[in-house]
């Protein structure tokens, strides 16, 4: 088409992008581009006629055909034997059209980060499966992944944590690396009502810190026995939601405590540190208050405390220094936006975080409840993640059944409504549409892939192209519904490079929904264990590649793809 613009324009327009996007409605053909609306100013021509002359000067060869369409689009429509092509090479690639790329990155993936001695609740959701599956879709697009899951567990809250646990005769490390979550709670419940409201209590806690950070043994011991408890619980989290996060991943606040004096006195050299009301803070270029005052960003509070940023800080500095990353992805609620920012922003200004190193804060909105609100408890309290993912397999459990499908349901159902969604955006938990088998959900994308999946079970002597292997699978696609479906397929591999880009999940689930209407369509029209011969054949191939497309894109996400439901 730029070969065209020239042949009929001149070398003015030579290289212009004729910006070919996926057609909206199938009647516009497969791809579709306004280049003579575009060139229709410039050229002072009626787009119609520029582009009839473009029809008549582009040579497609065997690739399909170019319409003129409407007041001046063009339409242009692959041939069958290209779609076939394209489908058979799926096949006889086990990485599905997603090529390696040639400077890979080191990426790590924040994300999660729950905090010790408290339950999970909806916003760890969030971040951890907004999380895992950007980690899946950046290791499948070929570069090198550290998850690393950034524990709360340092701070003022674990003297007074290990200070009601010895009040309370639990000085037996063992038994309380034993406690469960509920126990945990209730621990913390009643060390927090005891700082609040008896000052000799506190005075003890705020003691107990100092104890804990110069690593006075016996609060050591009963500080990790929390942590191990905490992790154990954790743990049994990401098994239930079929999430990656492992022990290894764990890079808890704890680890950087040694480092945080260090930060303070680098960024003192640096002339960057400034005393504000007793506090040491940074005021990082651009960023005011609504007074329209300078910002501060708080590293060390005036009780000698250490802010958040002093962590964060000392975190970057590893991941750039001592992992060697090349990319830092935080998945982390949007309030925290400004935190973030203000950190990269000192961070570079101290010469830890150089230009080279991309850092992106994806912040997310929150879940809200059928009322719109902030989704709670009937009581006004935040809902658990236990909580939320019992409903979530109580809600699948009325409508499916059998060995682990129940909870597949549950998790595909959660986890498609948190991934559908612009990241940014709230959105409402509604269990009873997002467990539906109708309908942009999870579980309809289950349903499909167990639908393809029963069929090719019927077929069992079909062989497909392995690796290597330069057969062609695919005959003539003569049907609509049979060439729609191969278009769709060709898109698995663009999505991907598009998520991996732009860390938007929603990108790959609107392609597999429209991949698995496409497969609906083409099950309802086209006979595929009753056509015989290479149409058999033919369509059987559409069905492997379109499972194997869904069975990998619904991994990407997380989300499990039973072969039946």
């Amino acid at each position: 088409m730029q070969d065209a613009v020239v042949t009929c324009f001149g070398d003015a327009y030579a290289g212009i992008d004729p910006e070919l996007r996926p057609a909206t409605r199938p009647e516009f053909g497969h791809l579709q581009s306004n280049l003579p609306l575009r060139l229709a100013g410039p050229l002072g021509l009626p787009p119609r006629e520029i582009g009839a002359r473009l029809v008549d000067a582009v040579d497609l060869k065997d690739l399909g055909t170019l319409e003129l369409a409407g007041a001046g689009f063009l339409n242009l429509i692959w041939s069958p034997a290209v779609l076939g092509a394209a489908v058979s090479d799926l096949l006889t690639d086990p990485h599905l059209g997603v090529p390696t790329p040639e400077n890979p990155k080191r990426v790590v993936v924040d994300y999660s980060s729950p905090n010790v001695a408290k339950p999970m609740h909806v916003g760890h959701l969030r971040s951890t499966v907004i999380g895992d599956a950007l980690a899946r879709v950046l290791a499948y697009a070929g570069h090198d992944v550290v998850r690393q899951n950034h524990l709360g567990d340092w701070g003022t809250q674990f003297g007074m944590l290990v200070e009601e646990l010895l009040g309370e005769g639990l000085d037996d490390p063992a038994t309380v690396a034993d406690l469960d979550m509920t126990e945990l709670l209730a621990l913390y419940r009643r060390a927090k009502a005891r700082f609040d409201d008896d000052p000799a209590f506190a005075g003890s806690a705020r003691r107990r810190v100092v104890a804990l950070q110069s690593g006075e043994p016996t609060t050591l011991a009963l500080w990790q026995a929390l942590v191990d408890a905490s992790m154990a619980e954790f743990d049994a989290t990401y098994s239930r939601l079929g999430v990656l996060l492992t022990d290894d991943d764990f890079d808890g606040e704890s680890r950087y405590n040694p480092q945080l004096p260090g930060v303070v006195d680098d960024l003192r050299a640096s002339g960057l540190l400034t005393e504000s009301a007793g506090a040491q803070v940074v005021y990082p270029d651009g960023f005011t208050g609504r007074d329209g005052g300078p910002l501060p960003l708080i590293v060390r509070k005036a009780d000698g405390g250490f802010g958040y940023a002093a962590t964060d800080l000392a975190t970057i500095r590893h991941r750039v220094d001592d992992l060697a990353v090349d990319r830092v992805v935080y998945i982390v609620d949007h309030r925290q936006s400004q935190h973030f920012e203000m950190v990269f922003a000192v961070a570079r200004a101290a010469g830890w975080l150089p230009e080279s190193v991309e850092v992106q804060h994806i912040g997310f909105g929150t879940v809200l409840g059928p009322d719109g609100r902030p989704f709670k408890t009937r009581s006004g309290e935040t809902v658990t993640l236990t909580a939320l993912l019992d409903a979530a397999e109580e809600a699948a459990a009325a409508s499916y059944a059998g060995p682990g499908v129940v909870r597949a349901v549950a998790n595909a159902a959660v986890k498609y409504a948190d991934l559908s969604n612009n990241l940014a955006r709230d959105y409402v938990f509604d269990l009873a549409r997002m467990s539906a088998t109708t309908g942009e959900t999870g579980p309809y994308l289950q349903y499909a892939h167990a639908r393809v999946c029963s069929i090719l079970a019927q077929a069992p002597q079909q062989t497909y192209p392995s690796t290597g292997s330069g057969h062609r699978a695919i005959g003539t696609l003569s049907h609509p519904a049979e060439q729609r479906l191969a278009l769709e397929l060709t898109g698995f591999a663009p999505v991907v490079a598009k998520v991996a880009d732009t860390l938007e999940p929603h990108h790959l689930t609107a392609y597999l929904y429209g991949l698995a209407t496409a497969l609906t369509a083409f099950y309802e029209i086209c006979p595929v264990l009753k056509a015989e011969g290479e149409v058999r054949q033919t369509r059987l191939a559409l069905c492997e590649a379109t499972r194997r497309v869904l069975s990998e894109g619904l991994r990407l996400l997380g989300i499990e793809a039973p072969q039946r439901m």
